[in-house]
Protein backbone atom coordinates (compact mmCIF):
# COMPACT_ATOMS: atom_id res chain seq x y z
CA UNK A 1 0.00 0.00 0.00
CA UNK A 2 1.10 3.59 -0.59
CA UNK A 3 2.68 5.06 2.51
CA UNK A 4 1.06 7.83 4.44
CA UNK A 5 -2.68 7.04 4.28
CA UNK A 6 -4.80 7.53 7.36
CA UNK A 7 -7.70 5.34 8.29
CA UNK A 8 -11.29 6.49 7.93
CA UNK A 9 -11.92 6.00 11.62
CA UNK A 10 -9.16 8.44 12.56
CA UNK A 11 -10.62 10.96 10.12
CA UNK A 12 -14.02 10.70 11.78
CA UNK A 13 -12.62 11.53 15.18
CA UNK A 14 -10.82 14.68 14.09
CA UNK A 15 -12.25 17.99 15.13
CA UNK A 16 -12.79 20.67 12.52
CA UNK A 17 -9.82 23.01 12.05
CA UNK A 18 -10.08 26.67 12.94
CA UNK A 19 -10.87 28.90 9.92
CA UNK A 20 -7.80 30.27 8.20
CA UNK A 21 -7.67 33.58 6.34
CA UNK A 22 -7.47 33.54 2.55
CA UNK A 23 -4.15 34.13 0.85
CA UNK A 24 -3.36 37.71 -0.16
CA UNK A 25 -3.01 38.00 -3.75
CA UNK A 26 -0.79 38.22 -2.57
CA UNK A 27 13.10 41.20 -36.37
CA UNK A 28 13.03 40.74 -40.17
CA UNK A 29 14.62 37.69 -41.80
CA UNK A 30 18.00 38.19 -43.65
CA UNK A 31 17.93 38.00 -47.47
CA UNK A 32 18.76 34.64 -49.08
CA UNK A 33 18.97 34.37 -52.89
CA UNK A 34 16.57 31.85 -54.44
CA UNK A 35 17.77 28.47 -55.63
CA UNK A 36 18.26 28.30 -59.39
CA UNK A 37 15.65 26.29 -61.29
CA UNK A 38 16.14 27.81 -64.74
CA UNK A 39 17.71 26.60 -67.97
CA UNK A 40 20.72 24.31 -68.03
CA UNK A 41 22.30 26.40 -70.84
CA UNK A 42 25.96 27.02 -69.81
CA UNK A 43 25.82 30.51 -71.26
CA UNK A 44 22.87 31.46 -69.07
CA UNK A 45 23.56 33.16 -65.77
CA UNK A 46 22.64 30.90 -62.86
CA UNK A 47 22.81 31.75 -59.20
CA UNK A 48 22.90 29.00 -56.65
CA UNK A 49 22.68 29.15 -52.92
CA UNK A 50 26.42 29.96 -52.73
CA UNK A 51 29.22 31.26 -55.03
CA UNK A 52 31.90 28.86 -56.28
CA UNK A 53 35.40 30.24 -57.08
CA UNK A 54 36.42 30.17 -60.79
CA UNK A 55 39.73 28.32 -60.85
CA UNK A 56 40.53 29.51 -64.40
CA UNK A 57 40.65 33.09 -63.14
CA UNK A 58 43.02 32.29 -60.25
CA UNK A 59 46.71 33.08 -60.13
CA UNK A 60 48.17 30.33 -57.97
CA UNK A 61 51.63 31.93 -57.73
CA UNK A 62 50.14 35.16 -56.53
CA UNK A 63 47.90 33.31 -54.09
CA UNK A 64 50.87 31.40 -52.65
CA UNK A 65 52.83 34.59 -52.26
CA UNK A 66 50.08 36.41 -50.43
CA UNK A 67 49.43 33.45 -48.13
CA UNK A 68 53.09 32.95 -47.19
CA UNK A 69 54.18 36.61 -47.08
CA UNK A 70 55.24 37.37 -43.49
CA UNK A 71 53.04 39.89 -41.71
CA UNK A 72 54.75 43.11 -40.80
CA UNK A 73 53.93 45.63 -38.16
CA UNK A 74 53.87 48.77 -40.28
CA UNK A 75 53.68 51.02 -37.27
CA UNK A 76 56.76 49.78 -35.38
CA UNK A 77 58.91 48.13 -38.04
CA UNK A 78 61.83 50.14 -39.54
CA UNK A 79 62.22 49.42 -43.28
CA UNK A 80 65.11 50.70 -45.37
CA UNK A 81 64.25 52.79 -48.45
CA UNK A 82 65.89 50.27 -50.77
CA UNK A 83 63.79 47.35 -49.45
CA UNK A 84 60.61 49.41 -49.68
CA UNK A 85 61.39 50.32 -53.29
CA UNK A 86 62.06 46.65 -54.09
CA UNK A 87 58.76 45.59 -52.50
CA UNK A 88 56.78 48.14 -54.53
CA UNK A 89 58.51 47.09 -57.76
CA UNK A 90 57.86 43.38 -57.02
CA UNK A 91 54.19 43.99 -56.30
CA UNK A 92 53.80 46.07 -59.48
CA UNK A 93 55.52 43.59 -61.83
CA UNK A 94 54.56 40.23 -60.25
CA UNK A 95 51.15 40.86 -58.72
CA UNK A 96 50.05 43.63 -61.14
CA UNK A 97 48.76 45.47 -58.04
CA UNK A 98 46.12 42.77 -57.36
CA UNK A 99 45.15 41.88 -53.79
CA UNK A 100 42.38 39.24 -54.26
CA UNK A 101 43.28 35.59 -54.20
CA UNK A 102 39.91 34.11 -55.23
CA UNK A 103 38.07 35.29 -58.34
CA UNK A 104 34.35 34.69 -58.98
CA UNK A 105 32.60 34.35 -62.34
CA UNK A 106 29.54 36.43 -61.48
CA UNK A 107 28.67 39.13 -59.01
CA UNK A 108 26.10 38.28 -56.33
CA UNK A 109 22.56 39.42 -57.22
CA UNK A 110 21.23 42.60 -55.73
CA UNK A 111 18.56 42.13 -53.00
CA UNK A 112 15.00 42.73 -54.05
CA UNK A 113 13.44 46.03 -53.07
CA UNK A 114 11.25 45.57 -50.00
CA UNK A 115 9.17 48.50 -48.88
CA UNK A 116 8.80 49.46 -45.23
CA UNK A 117 5.04 48.88 -45.50
CA UNK A 118 5.62 45.25 -46.54
CA UNK A 119 7.93 44.71 -43.59
CA UNK A 120 5.40 46.22 -41.19
CA UNK A 121 2.54 44.12 -42.60
CA UNK A 122 4.58 40.93 -42.25
CA UNK A 123 5.24 41.76 -38.60
CA UNK A 124 1.55 42.30 -37.97
CA UNK A 125 0.64 39.07 -39.73
CA UNK A 126 2.77 36.88 -37.43
CA UNK A 127 3.21 38.56 -34.05
CA UNK A 128 5.70 37.02 -31.65
CA UNK A 129 3.99 34.95 -28.95
CA UNK A 130 4.59 36.36 -25.50
CA UNK A 131 5.57 34.09 -22.66
CA UNK A 132 2.66 33.50 -20.29
CA UNK A 133 2.97 34.78 -16.75
CA UNK A 134 2.33 32.03 -14.20
CA UNK A 135 1.34 33.36 -10.74
CA UNK A 136 3.34 31.69 -8.01
CA UNK A 137 0.70 32.02 -5.30
CA UNK A 138 -2.92 30.91 -5.06
CA UNK A 139 -5.48 33.54 -6.01
CA UNK A 140 -7.97 32.23 -3.43
CA UNK A 141 -7.84 29.94 -0.38
CA UNK A 142 -10.85 28.33 1.32
CA UNK A 143 -10.95 26.38 4.54
CA UNK A 144 -11.72 22.65 4.15
CA UNK A 145 -12.10 21.16 7.65
CA UNK A 146 -12.40 17.39 8.05
CA UNK A 147 -10.98 16.67 4.60
CA UNK A 148 -9.93 13.02 4.83
CA UNK A 149 -6.21 12.44 4.38
CA UNK A 150 -6.49 9.29 2.26
CA UNK A 151 -4.51 8.87 -0.95
CA UNK A 152 -6.96 6.34 -2.42
CA UNK A 153 -10.10 8.52 -2.35
CA UNK A 154 -11.40 11.08 -4.87
CA UNK A 155 -13.13 13.86 -2.97
CA UNK A 156 -13.00 16.82 -5.38
CA UNK A 157 -14.63 17.51 -8.77
CA UNK A 158 -15.54 20.57 -10.86
CA UNK A 159 -18.70 20.33 -12.97
CA UNK A 160 -19.55 21.83 -16.34
CA UNK A 161 -21.97 24.19 -14.57
CA UNK A 162 -18.94 25.85 -12.91
CA UNK A 163 -19.82 24.45 -9.49
CA UNK A 164 -17.13 22.72 -7.42
CA UNK A 165 -18.04 19.77 -5.21
CA UNK A 166 -15.94 18.63 -2.26
CA UNK A 167 -16.55 15.95 0.33
CA UNK A 168 -15.58 16.86 3.89
CA UNK A 169 -16.18 13.98 6.26
CA UNK A 170 -19.85 12.96 5.96
CA UNK A 171 -20.93 16.07 4.00
CA UNK A 172 -20.81 17.15 0.35
CA UNK A 173 -20.46 20.90 -0.16
CA UNK A 174 -21.05 22.82 -3.39
CA UNK A 175 -19.12 26.01 -4.15
CA UNK A 176 -20.41 28.15 -7.03
CA UNK A 177 -17.37 29.66 -8.77
CA UNK A 178 -19.53 32.29 -10.51
CA UNK A 179 -20.99 33.79 -7.35
CA UNK A 180 -18.63 32.47 -4.66
CA UNK A 181 -21.56 31.06 -2.67
CA UNK A 182 -21.38 27.79 -0.72
CA UNK A 183 -24.19 25.33 -0.06
CA UNK A 184 -24.55 21.93 1.58
CA UNK A 185 -25.84 19.15 -0.66
CA UNK A 186 -26.07 16.17 1.70
CA UNK A 187 -24.85 14.84 5.01
CA UNK A 188 -24.92 11.05 5.30
CA UNK A 189 -25.30 9.13 8.55
CA UNK A 190 -22.35 7.54 10.29
CA UNK A 191 -23.32 4.05 9.15
CA UNK A 192 -22.98 5.05 5.50
CA UNK A 193 -20.15 7.58 5.77
CA UNK A 194 -17.76 8.99 5.38
CA UNK A 195 -18.08 9.99 1.73
CA UNK A 196 -15.30 8.42 -0.33
CA UNK A 197 -15.81 9.84 -3.83
CA UNK A 198 -17.72 12.49 -5.82
CA UNK A 199 -18.14 12.92 -9.58
CA UNK A 200 -20.25 15.30 -11.67
CA UNK A 201 -22.34 13.92 -14.54
CA UNK A 202 -21.63 15.46 -17.99
CA UNK A 203 -24.80 17.58 -17.79
CA UNK A 204 -23.41 19.53 -14.80
CA UNK A 205 -26.65 19.08 -12.91
CA UNK A 206 -26.45 15.57 -11.43
CA UNK A 207 -23.71 14.21 -9.21
CA UNK A 208 -22.70 10.74 -8.04
CA UNK A 209 -21.59 10.24 -4.42
CA UNK A 210 -19.65 7.12 -3.37
CA UNK A 211 -19.92 5.97 0.23
CA UNK A 212 -17.84 4.00 2.68
CA UNK A 213 -20.79 1.59 2.99
CA UNK A 214 -20.32 0.53 -0.72
CA UNK A 215 -23.49 2.35 -1.87
CA UNK A 216 -23.56 5.02 -4.56
CA UNK A 217 -26.08 7.88 -4.46
CA UNK A 218 -27.28 9.96 -7.42
CA UNK A 219 -28.37 13.54 -6.63
CA UNK A 220 -30.08 16.31 -8.55
CA UNK A 221 -28.28 19.47 -7.41
CA UNK A 222 -30.86 21.84 -8.89
CA UNK A 223 -33.46 20.61 -6.39
CA UNK A 224 -31.21 18.94 -3.77
CA UNK A 225 -33.12 15.73 -4.38
CA UNK A 226 -31.87 12.15 -4.05
CA UNK A 227 -32.81 10.39 -7.30
CA UNK A 228 -31.72 6.83 -6.51
CA UNK A 229 -29.24 4.72 -4.58
CA UNK A 230 -27.21 2.00 -6.29
CA UNK A 231 -26.91 -0.85 -3.80
CA UNK A 232 -25.07 -4.15 -3.95
CA UNK A 233 -22.63 -2.95 -6.59
CA UNK A 234 -19.53 -3.43 -4.44
CA UNK A 235 -18.60 -5.24 -1.26
CA UNK A 236 -16.54 -2.37 0.21
CA UNK A 237 -16.14 1.39 -0.10
CA UNK A 238 -16.39 3.07 -3.52
CA UNK A 239 -13.34 5.29 -3.87
CA UNK A 240 -13.43 6.12 -7.60
CA UNK A 241 -16.12 7.20 -10.06
CA UNK A 242 -16.13 8.07 -13.77
CA UNK A 243 -18.92 9.03 -16.19
CA UNK A 244 -19.27 8.02 -19.85
CA UNK A 245 -22.52 9.67 -21.00
CA UNK A 246 -25.27 7.80 -19.10
CA UNK A 247 -22.88 5.10 -17.86
CA UNK A 248 -21.48 5.55 -14.35
CA UNK A 249 -18.35 3.49 -13.79
CA UNK A 250 -17.53 2.70 -10.16
CA UNK A 251 -14.35 1.30 -8.62
CA UNK A 252 -14.24 -0.23 -5.15
CA UNK A 253 -11.93 -1.50 -2.47
CA UNK A 254 -12.99 -5.01 -3.54
CA UNK A 255 -10.94 -4.54 -6.74
CA UNK A 256 -14.00 -4.63 -9.01
CA UNK A 257 -15.03 -2.08 -11.63
CA UNK A 258 -18.71 -1.85 -12.62
CA UNK A 259 -20.52 -0.09 -15.45
CA UNK A 260 -23.91 1.16 -14.27
CA UNK A 261 -26.54 2.43 -16.70
CA UNK A 262 -28.38 4.91 -14.48
CA UNK A 263 -31.42 4.97 -16.80
CA UNK A 264 -32.54 1.40 -16.12
CA UNK A 265 -33.60 -0.54 -13.05
CA UNK A 266 -30.99 -3.32 -13.35
CA UNK A 267 -28.18 -0.83 -13.61
CA UNK A 268 -25.11 -3.14 -13.65
CA UNK A 269 -24.39 -3.79 -17.35
CA UNK A 270 -20.66 -4.66 -17.40
CA UNK A 271 -17.99 -5.83 -14.98
CA UNK A 272 -14.23 -5.31 -15.31
CA UNK A 273 -12.13 -7.72 -13.27
CA UNK A 274 -8.36 -7.34 -13.24
CA UNK A 275 -7.33 -5.64 -10.01
CA UNK A 276 -6.56 -7.59 -6.85
CA UNK A 277 -6.66 -4.57 -4.54
CA UNK A 278 -8.53 -1.26 -4.27
CA UNK A 279 -9.27 0.64 -7.48
CA UNK A 280 -8.18 4.21 -6.73
CA UNK A 281 -8.13 5.74 -10.22
CA UNK A 282 -10.73 5.69 -13.04
CA UNK A 283 -10.81 7.84 -16.19
CA UNK A 284 -12.67 7.51 -19.49
CA UNK A 285 -10.96 8.82 -22.61
CA UNK A 286 -12.44 11.85 -24.35
CA UNK A 287 -13.92 9.65 -27.09
CA UNK A 288 -15.49 7.30 -24.53
CA UNK A 289 -13.89 4.31 -26.25
CA UNK A 290 -11.24 3.46 -23.64
CA UNK A 291 -11.21 3.30 -19.84
CA UNK A 292 -8.05 3.57 -17.73
CA UNK A 293 -8.01 2.10 -14.23
CA UNK A 294 -5.29 2.24 -11.59
CA UNK A 295 -5.10 0.25 -8.39
CA UNK A 296 -3.29 -0.24 -5.12
CA UNK A 297 -1.85 -3.43 -6.69
CA UNK A 298 0.47 -1.13 -8.73
CA UNK A 299 -1.33 -2.12 -11.94
CA UNK A 300 -2.66 0.01 -14.77
CA UNK A 301 -5.35 -1.46 -17.03
CA UNK A 302 -6.65 -0.16 -20.35
CA UNK A 303 -10.15 -1.38 -21.25
CA UNK A 304 -11.74 -0.92 -24.68
CA UNK A 305 -15.49 -0.82 -25.27
CA UNK A 306 -15.01 -2.71 -28.54
CA UNK A 307 -14.03 -5.78 -26.50
CA UNK A 308 -17.24 -5.69 -24.45
CA UNK A 309 -19.10 -7.80 -27.01
CA UNK A 310 -16.52 -10.61 -26.98
CA UNK A 311 -18.28 -12.36 -24.05
CA UNK A 312 -21.75 -10.84 -23.82
CA UNK A 313 -23.24 -13.72 -21.87
CA UNK A 314 -20.76 -13.45 -19.02
CA UNK A 315 -20.90 -9.66 -18.84
CA UNK A 316 -17.19 -9.58 -18.01
CA UNK A 317 -14.68 -7.61 -20.06
CA UNK A 318 -11.09 -8.55 -20.88
CA UNK A 319 -8.51 -5.79 -20.59
CA UNK A 320 -6.79 -4.46 -23.69
CA UNK A 321 -3.49 -3.82 -21.86
CA UNK A 322 -2.25 -4.82 -18.42
CA UNK A 323 0.73 -2.61 -17.48
CA UNK A 324 2.88 -3.21 -14.41
CA UNK A 325 5.69 -0.66 -14.86
CA UNK A 326 4.73 1.38 -11.77
CA UNK A 327 6.12 0.22 -8.41
CA UNK A 328 3.43 1.84 -6.23
CA UNK A 329 -0.29 2.54 -6.31
CA UNK A 330 -1.54 4.16 -9.53
CA UNK A 331 -4.09 6.84 -8.72
CA UNK A 332 -3.22 9.83 -10.95
CA UNK A 333 -4.66 9.35 -14.47
CA UNK A 334 -5.07 11.97 -17.23
CA UNK A 335 -6.04 11.50 -20.89
CA UNK A 336 -4.37 13.93 -23.28
CA UNK A 337 -6.85 16.40 -24.86
CA UNK A 338 -4.86 16.81 -28.10
CA UNK A 339 -3.85 13.15 -28.70
CA UNK A 340 -6.61 10.63 -28.09
CA UNK A 341 -4.36 7.61 -27.45
CA UNK A 342 -1.96 9.37 -25.05
CA UNK A 343 -2.39 8.68 -21.31
CA UNK A 344 -0.37 10.12 -18.43
CA UNK A 345 -0.19 8.19 -15.14
CA UNK A 346 1.44 8.89 -11.78
CA UNK A 347 2.71 6.50 -9.12
CA UNK A 348 2.67 6.69 -5.33
CA UNK A 349 5.43 7.24 -2.80
CA UNK A 350 7.54 4.21 -3.74
CA UNK A 351 7.37 5.02 -7.46
CA UNK A 352 7.27 8.84 -7.80
CA UNK A 353 7.17 8.61 -11.61
CA UNK A 354 4.98 10.14 -14.30
CA UNK A 355 4.67 7.77 -17.25
CA UNK A 356 3.22 8.33 -20.72
CA UNK A 357 1.51 5.54 -22.65
CA UNK A 358 0.34 4.83 -26.16
CA UNK A 359 -2.92 3.12 -25.28
CA UNK A 360 -3.30 1.60 -28.75
CA UNK A 361 -0.06 -0.37 -28.49
CA UNK A 362 0.51 -0.40 -24.72
CA UNK A 363 4.01 1.07 -25.17
CA UNK A 364 5.52 3.30 -22.48
CA UNK A 365 6.65 6.43 -24.32
CA UNK A 366 8.47 8.18 -21.47
CA UNK A 367 9.00 8.04 -17.71
CA UNK A 368 10.02 10.95 -15.49
CA UNK A 369 11.06 10.61 -11.84
CA UNK A 370 9.46 13.55 -10.02
CA UNK A 371 11.14 12.85 -6.68
CA UNK A 372 7.90 12.64 -4.67
CA UNK A 373 4.49 10.94 -4.51
CA UNK A 374 2.30 11.81 -7.53
CA UNK A 375 -1.26 12.42 -6.29
CA UNK A 376 -3.05 13.94 -9.31
CA UNK A 377 -2.48 14.94 -12.95
CA UNK A 378 -4.21 17.50 -15.20
CA UNK A 379 -3.55 18.46 -18.85
CA UNK A 380 -3.76 22.04 -20.06
CA UNK A 381 -6.61 22.13 -22.59
CA UNK A 382 -5.04 24.94 -24.62
CA UNK A 383 -1.29 24.28 -24.48
CA UNK A 384 0.96 21.22 -24.44
CA UNK A 385 1.45 21.29 -20.69
CA UNK A 386 0.84 18.92 -17.78
CA UNK A 387 0.23 19.81 -14.13
CA UNK A 388 1.05 17.38 -11.32
CA UNK A 389 0.40 17.55 -7.57
CA UNK A 390 2.73 15.96 -5.06
CA UNK A 391 3.29 14.87 -1.49
CA UNK A 392 6.38 14.87 0.73
CA UNK A 393 8.72 16.72 0.71
CA UNK A 394 7.60 19.96 -0.96
CA UNK A 395 3.84 19.31 -1.29
CA UNK A 396 3.92 21.33 -4.52
CA UNK A 397 2.16 21.63 -7.84
CA UNK A 398 4.54 21.29 -10.80
CA UNK A 399 3.84 22.53 -14.32
CA UNK A 400 5.65 20.58 -17.06
CA UNK A 401 6.17 21.37 -20.74
CA UNK A 402 5.23 18.39 -22.90
CA UNK A 403 6.93 16.43 -24.43
CA UNK A 404 10.28 17.77 -23.18
CA UNK A 405 9.07 17.52 -19.54
CA UNK A 406 10.97 20.65 -18.61
CA UNK A 407 9.68 22.26 -15.42
CA UNK A 408 7.92 25.53 -16.19
CA UNK A 409 6.85 26.41 -12.63
CA UNK A 410 6.53 25.01 -9.12
CA UNK A 411 3.62 26.30 -7.06
CA UNK A 412 3.96 26.06 -3.31
CA UNK A 413 1.69 27.02 -0.44
CA UNK A 414 0.22 23.76 0.80
CA UNK A 415 1.82 22.41 3.95
CA UNK A 416 0.77 18.80 3.43
CA UNK A 417 0.40 16.49 0.43
CA UNK A 418 -1.84 17.80 -2.34
CA UNK A 419 -4.24 14.88 -2.67
CA UNK A 420 -6.82 16.16 -5.19
CA UNK A 421 -7.00 18.52 -8.17
CA UNK A 422 -9.91 19.66 -10.36
CA UNK A 423 -10.03 21.89 -13.43
CA UNK A 424 -12.54 24.64 -14.20
CA UNK A 425 -14.78 24.22 -17.27
CA UNK A 426 -12.83 26.86 -19.21
CA UNK A 427 -9.62 24.95 -18.46
CA UNK A 428 -7.76 27.91 -16.95
CA UNK A 429 -8.16 27.61 -13.17
CA UNK A 430 -7.13 24.62 -11.06
CA UNK A 431 -8.44 23.84 -7.58
CA UNK A 432 -6.24 21.79 -5.24
CA UNK A 433 -7.23 20.20 -1.95
CA UNK A 434 -4.60 19.00 0.48
CA UNK A 435 -4.29 17.21 3.78
CA UNK A 436 -3.60 20.61 5.40
CA UNK A 437 -7.42 21.10 5.11
CA UNK A 438 -7.25 23.97 2.64
CA UNK A 439 -8.71 24.37 -0.84
CA UNK A 440 -6.62 26.61 -3.09
CA UNK A 441 -7.29 28.05 -6.54
CA UNK A 442 -4.47 28.63 -9.02
CA UNK A 443 -4.58 30.60 -12.28
CA UNK A 444 -1.93 28.29 -13.70
CA UNK A 445 -3.23 27.70 -17.24
CA UNK A 446 -3.79 31.36 -18.21
CA UNK A 447 -6.86 33.46 -18.94
CA UNK A 448 -9.79 32.03 -20.93
CA UNK A 449 -10.33 32.99 -24.56
CA UNK A 450 -13.51 34.78 -25.63
CA UNK A 451 -16.20 32.13 -26.15
CA UNK A 452 -17.68 31.74 -29.61
CA UNK A 453 -21.48 32.01 -29.89
CA UNK A 454 -23.10 28.61 -30.37
CA UNK A 455 -26.50 27.76 -31.71
CA UNK A 456 -29.01 26.77 -29.06
CA UNK A 457 -30.19 23.18 -29.25
CA UNK A 458 -32.64 21.22 -27.15
CA UNK A 459 -30.99 18.62 -24.93
CA UNK A 460 -32.64 15.56 -23.52
CA UNK A 461 -31.09 14.72 -20.17
CA UNK A 462 -30.37 11.20 -19.04
CA UNK A 463 -32.36 11.76 -15.83
CA UNK A 464 -35.54 13.04 -17.48
CA UNK A 465 -37.37 9.85 -16.54
CA UNK A 466 -37.09 10.86 -12.87
CA UNK A 467 -38.80 14.21 -13.44
CA UNK A 468 -42.05 12.94 -14.98
CA UNK A 469 -44.82 10.64 -13.82
CA UNK A 470 -45.49 7.92 -16.34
Amino acid sequence: MDAGSRSISSAKSRAAAAPRPALQEAGSRPYMPPLSSGSRNPSAKCYGDRFIPDRSAMDMDMAHYLLTEPKKDKENAVVSPSKEAYRRLLAEKLLNNRTRILAFRNKPPEPQNVSAADVASSHHAKPAKQRRHIPQSAERTLDAPELIDDYYLNLLDWGTNNVLSIALGDTVYLWDASSGSTSELVTVDEDSGPITSVSWAPDGRHIAVGLNSSDVQLWDTSSNRLLRTLRGVHEARVGSLAWNNSILTTGGMDGKIMNNDVRIRNHVVQTYEGHSQEVCGLKWSGSGQQLASGGNDNLLHIWDVSMASSMPSAGHNQWLHRLDDHTAAVKALAWCPFQSNLLATGGGGSDRCIKFWNTHTGACLNSVDTGSQVCALLWNKNERELLSSHGFTQNQLTLWKYPSMVKMAELTGHTSRVLFMAQSPDGCTVASAAADETLRFWNVFGTPEAPKPAAKASHTGMFNSFNHIR
